[in-house]
């Protein structure tokens, strides 16, 4: 049960922490492109793999594990979010931002991985 409580709370400032910088992303970058979900995924893609590489070299305690990498990052990242805006993109009649979010999100978001996961290496 304990467990659950950890992960339900990582979550809950996850999503907090999504919803506040979606906002701000709406605010700053106005328009139809969904940035704030771009920016979310990016930086929960770099987070993740920073953190992945600690949790490999035994340097997170299960239950850091389950409070930030499955709660907070799994409610901070949005795929799903994402998935249903590019839908919409492609929807209506936006093909080229539809397909530039998904490219900056998957390539960006692989190489940002990566680099979070070589920097916690060392």
């Amino acid at each position: 049960m304990i467990k659950i409580l950890i992960v339900g709370l990582g979550g809950f400032g996850g999503a907090i922490g999504r919803y506040l910088i979606t906002e701000w992303a709406n605010r700053l970058l106005p328009g139809k492109f969904p940035y704030g979900t771009l920016i979310v995924n990016l930086a929960g893609s770099f987070v993740l793999g920073y953190l992945a590489a600690l949790v490999l070299r035994s340097e997170m305690a299960p239950n850091t594990r389950l409070l930030v990498m499955t709660g907070f990052l799994g409610a901070f990242t949005t795929f799903s979010t994402f998935s249903v805006e590019n839908l919409q993109l492609f929807q209506n009649g936006l093909t080229g931002q539809a397909v530039l979010n998904i490219l900056m999100s998957v390539v960006g978001g692989l190489l940002l991985a990566y680099a979070g996961y070589e920097m916690g290496k060392h």
